[in-house]
């Protein structure tokens, strides 16, 4: 084990986890493990699926289909600035032009 690495304990779904990480990845582990317990005691309180097994892989899909969502949505915004800048950078330009001509 390296000297920046650290052994950590999380608690997801009423189990304890030790889980070693270095120093800047400690808050992050934290966090995740956090949501995932969130996530866990969800799709068991919602009582359609049995197991920790079965509850650990639909709370695992529901993060990533969240996280993809949120990249479409960050894609989507990325595509509509780029052409809101180009049509400025158009009309600035034909301003210009106009202004060049009087």
């Amino acid at each position: 084990m390296s000297l920046d690495n650290a052994p950590v304990t999380v608690h997801i779904l009423d189990k304890e986890y030790r889980i070693v990480c270095s120093a800047q990845e400690r808050q992050g582990l934290l966090e995740s493990a956090r949501m995932l317990d969130q996530r866990m005691r969800e799709v068991r309180q919602h009582g359609r699926v049995i197991g920790s097994d079965r509850i650990a892989v639909m709370a695992a899909l529901n993060l990533i289909y969240d996280m993809m969502k949120e990249s479409d949505n960050r894609e989507q915004f990325n595509h509509r600035l780029k052409l809101m800048q180009e049509r400025v950078n158009y009309a600035l330009k034909h301003n210009n032009e106009t202004d060049a001509e009087h």
